[in-house]
């Protein structure tokens, strides 16, 4: 009896070695399976932590990524998705450097061995906005394609909801500093509710929590709402301040009032700048999907990425309005002609 335990706890050959020399032993995973003790990382004797897979990989196998030094191992990692799995060498440089690809399809430059010791572990809000994708990352030819599309569409006179200027000129109004302050709470549930200039889909979620709390309390949590979105605290940028009501980390954050609702009340307010695209990933197409079928352009995917969903919402945002260029008569003639190209074939 006591002969098979110990063979279920006994540590299997070594899987490799470490920079010190000694090898690399990890537990059995049978312990796992019988619930008698939780699984431990990949170390050495000596404490240091064995390199993930994909840090193998790039190392060619060896177990020991390129770039280690004596003060720790330098693990690529991709700048999107901060993983640093399945990472593959596309090309090596000739400064020590190389490019490298993640499997999500983000390709970098990855610096030679002592300059990626001194770079710094993090990145700034600027040097996040430097590495997404800009108009001038579009190929040529697709760039003269949507050119011809553009001239397509711009032929035919627009026909415009002749509600939409004086609904989005009265809601303007409604969500200045003192139309928050006084408009009847019931203003605000309508606005949620409205297709008029832009179409936020349906808002059960809204709806059940408005008539859960009441006209009062909820007319509250919906002003606050918008009062933060518009004219929160100047030292927390538009898009961290999205960020935070999206993921509610303001306690008066109002239940289901998100991305589209959110977005809809930057449209009325700010109609110079957005777009009346709501939505920055669907499956009925988003500004995502539209930077990837008119554009060419591969955004990041929200789940796999350390920027946060209200900042893309903005960068996408201002990209493809930089992306329309002239021509169209406000923004939501512009983001009209984004959905009607996002459906002609290449």
């Amino acid at each position: 009896m006591f002969g098979d335990l110990a063979g279920l706890f006994a540590a299997p050959a070594a899987a490799g070695t470490c920079r010190c020399g000694r090898r690399i032993r990890r537990r059995c995973c049978a312990p796992r399976a019988t619930g008698l003790t939780a699984p431990r990382p990949r170390t050495t004797r000596c404490g240091r932590v064995s390199p993930s897979r994909g840090a193998r990989r790039l190392a060619g196998g060896t177990g020991v990524p390129p770039g280690t030094g004596v003060g720790g191992m330098a693990v690529v990692m991709c700048p999107l998705c901060s993983d640093d799995e399945d990472v593959d060498v596309v090309r090596r440089l000739e400064d020590g450097g190389r490019v490298v690809r993640h499997r999500c399809g983000y390709e970098w430059r990855d610096a030679a061995p002592a300059a990626r010791r001194n770079a710094p572990a993090t990145h700034s809000f600027g040097e996040l906005a430097a590495r997404f994708p800009k108009a001038e990352d579009v190929e040529p030819g697709v760039l003269r394609r949507v050119a011809r599309l553009k001239e397509q569409y711009l032929a035919v006179r627009p026909d415009f909801d002749p509600r939409v200027a004086a609904y989005w000129a009265e809601y303007q109004e409604i969500f200045s500093p003192d139309g928050l302050r006084t408009c009847d709470p019931r203003r605000l549930k309508d606005f949620a509710n409205s297709e008029v200039g832009a179409r936020p889909g349906n808002q059960a979620t809204f709806n059940s929590a408005w008539n859960e709390l009441g006209d009062a309390a909820a007319g509250e949590s919906t002003r606050r709402t918008i009062e933060y979105l518009l004219y929160g605290p100047d030292d927390i940028p538009l898009g961290d301040r999205l960020q935070r009501l999206l993921a509610g980390t303001e306690s008066f954050a109002m239940t289901g009032f998100k991305e589209a609702l959110l977005t809809r009340v930057l449209c009325v307010v700010r109609p110079e700048r957005f777009l009346t695209i709501l939505k920055y990933t669907t499956e009925a197409g988003g500004k995502r999907e539209i930077a990837r079928t008119v554009y060419g352009l591969e955004l990041p995917a929200p789940e796999s990425v350390n920027w946060t969903l209200g900042r893309l919402i903005l960068w996408s945002n201002d990209l493809l309005l930089s992306l329309a260029g002239e021509g169209f008569v406000n923004q939501q003639h512009a983001a009209a002609f984004l959905w009607w190209a996002k459906d002609r074939p290449a």
